[in-house]
């Protein structure tokens, strides 16, 4: 018996060190992997077996990556079969985007609801060979998965900057890859409305365009703020939008639109100034004592209503300037008639009436945190909590849903690193452990986590103003969102690291301009020994790091080449910053990353 128990011990202590030896490249993380021996080879006799998907959406999206990827031509057998190819099978017993993804030796089969066969799919697409001169190889593996949070978005801001039909269509691809089901479009902003409304054409004949970009110097130079002096903006018709919104659905993406009101609206006044307090449109706020603006909105919303089907339809709703207010006789007079007390109410009235117009069309308005301030909401109102968690925490105790997207976590527009190394962005630094380990849960009572819909990453563009930056500010922390959303709670953050580094090169091969992130191991640190070791792995393998602990910064020619762990001497100083960059097998090359050493009595 004892023999017996020692040789159960030895079986699973080798079946532990087999399926620990694989490390599953998908991202985001799946909910239960087990991998088997051999690999599916893709040949030419490879055949699209079976494909439920609607359309046969599945097998084209299939064969059209691996004729663009590999120059493979995978064509769909003549009749349902047995063989060996791949198979999209329909199965409502799975929940809603939840999937099985089984590969063998002669067949691949995915097995889920119209959403989980494309979930299934995005998982198989990431388990393909990099490289394209090989044989293509893709492991025999079991994949049971399903998502952790039913909302998992990302919102462009398109009103600070103007992004084209080409450029958004592109971005819900990236969101789609990742298993982010909602693109929250930030379509109305004080800088440019972007969404063509018939009933006022001057919103997109004047108000879509501008003269000056925000154009901030470079960080380290501590100079202020400018502006260009070149003209700027564009608009989306309404067959466009239709075009992208057919193009996201067919990727499983819901397009929730935002009318950021009642501030943020410069450039609907500079359109129609009447819905101003004053002629000047100083403050940029819509006066909410005029009847003009609620008809006004309230038209808008109803063009909007008509174009998207999303059943949430966002109505911004946050930081309003409330002094012209104050100061309006028409808002003054309004508060009087409603018995509203202060202009918090002011606003709170405004919300309901448009979360009133927009239920009586069958949807469900959402708006940023703000919304709460100055009285109730529509009981089925939704909130997105944006300064901090508090917002959420407050609603979802109401029993009100919400998304969490609390900026210090996931403005994906802030700095990525130390300012003076990094392109001009927007406010703080926000790292990549830092987005990775956010748990939007766990500040929420456990009674109330069920009103926590998912979470969302947020891109402004004051300062993003082509593709190739709004790449670099979104990867590869979108990887780090899209875990949050999907995966469980369990943090491992140098796991996914090492999954991030696997997943990197598909980024590179579909253009996208990544941030190169920071070697594992180079982080600031304190310590109490006269010295300290540091050990440095890049994310991707293959890569080279040159390194200086002098302060030098021409590391590509005058740089150490790290080969072994890094020992630094704090005998006599205190400190010790060291700095690198990290060139890829591709040959791409970082900007330079940094941490400091101290010493601590």
């Amino acid at each position: 018996m004892k023999l017996k128990k020692i040789m159960l011990l030895y079986v699973m202590m080798f079946c532990f060190a087999i399926s620990h030896a694989y490390q599953c490249p998908i991202i985001p993380k799946p909910h239960k992997v087990m991998q088997r021996k051999g690999t599916f080879e893709i040949l030419p006799t490879a055949e699209i077996i079976r494909d439920d998907s609607q359309d046969g959406k599945m097998g084209g999206f299939l064969s059209r990556f691996i004729s663009e990827h590999y120059g493979v031509k995978v064509q769909k057998a003549s009749k349902n079969k047995g063989g060996y190819g791949f198979s999209f099978i329909i199965d409502t017993l799975f929940a809603e985007e939840e999937y099985l993804l089984d590969i063998n030796l002669e067949t691949i089969v995915i097995k889920g609801r119209e959403s989980g066969l494309f979930y299934g799919l995005q998982s198989l697409l990431q388990l393909m060979p990099i490289d394209e001169d090989g044989s293509l190889l893709i492991p025999c593996i079991e994949i049971k998965d399903r998502p952790k949070f039913s909302y998992r978005g990302a919102m462009l801001d398109v009103g600070r900057y103007f992004y084209s039909v080409r450029e958004v269509k592109r971005f819900i691809d990236l969101m789609a890859y990742y298993k982010l089901n909602t693109f929250h479009w930030h379509l109305t902003e004080g800088d440019g409305w972007r969404l063509e409304v018939e009933k006022y054409p001057l919103l997109t004949e004047v108000g879509a365009w501008r003269m000056g970009t925000y154009t901030a110097p470079a960080a380290r130079e501590k100079l202020p703020t400018t502006y260009d002096k070149l003209p700027h903006g564009g608009f989306y018709t309404k067959k466009q939008i239709k075009d992208i919104i057919k193009y996201a659905e067919e990727r499983h993406i819901t397009i929730i639109p935002e009318i950021d009101v009642p501030g943020h609206s410069k450039a609907a006044l500079d359109a129609y100034p009447f819905l101003s307090c004053d002629l000047n449109n100083n403050a940029g706020v819509l006066c909410l004592g005029s009847d003009n603006t609620y008809a006004f909105v309230k038209d808008v919303l109803d063009e909007t209503m008509a174009l998207f089907p999303s059943k949430i339809i966002h109505i911004g709703g946050d930081e309003a300037n409330k002094e012209a207010w104050k100061k309006c006789s028409s808002c003054q007079k309004k508060m009087k008639e409603k018995g509203l007390k202060d202009e918090d109410e002011l606003q709170s009235y405004f919300i309901r009436e448009m979360a009133t117009h927009i239920e009586s069309n069958g949807r469900t308005m959402m708006g940023w945190d703000e919304i709460m301030e100055g009285g109730e909401l529509t009981p089925n109102s939704m909130v997105m909590s944006w300064r901090g968690e508090e917002g959420g925490i407050k609603a979802s105790a109401q029993q009100r849903f919400v998304v969490m997207s609390p900026a210090d976590f996931l403005y994906l527009d802030y700095f990525q690193g130390p300012k003076e190394f990094e392109p001009v962005a927007f406010a703080k630094m926000l790292t990549l452990p830092t987005v990775y380990n956010y748990d939007p849960l766990a500040n929420i009572p456990l009674e109330n986590r069920k009103f926590i819909k998912g979470v969302q990453g947020n891109i402004w563009t004051q300062c993003i103003h082509s593709q190739e930056k709004l790449d670099y500010m979104t990867f590869p922390r979108m990887l780090a969102l899209s875990e949050i959303g999907w995966s469980d709670s369990q943090k491992d953050y140098m796991e996914f690291y090492r999954r991030m580094g696997q997943n990197l090169p598909w980024l590179t091969k579909m253009g996208v301009n990544y941030r190169i992130p920071e070697p594992l191991g180079l982080q600031d640190q304190e310590t109490k020994e006269s010295s300290i070791e540091v050990e440095l792995e890049p994310s991707i393998k293959g890569s080279i790091i040159y390194y200086s602990l002098d302060g030098e910064e021409n590391l590509l020619r005058k740089g150490i080449r790290y080969d072994s762990p890094i020992r630094i001497d704090l005998t006599s100083v205190d400190s010790v910053t060291v700095k690198c960059i990290v060139r890829t097998p591709q040959g791409a090359m970082s900007g330079i990353r940094v941490a400091t050493y101290k010493k601590i009595d």
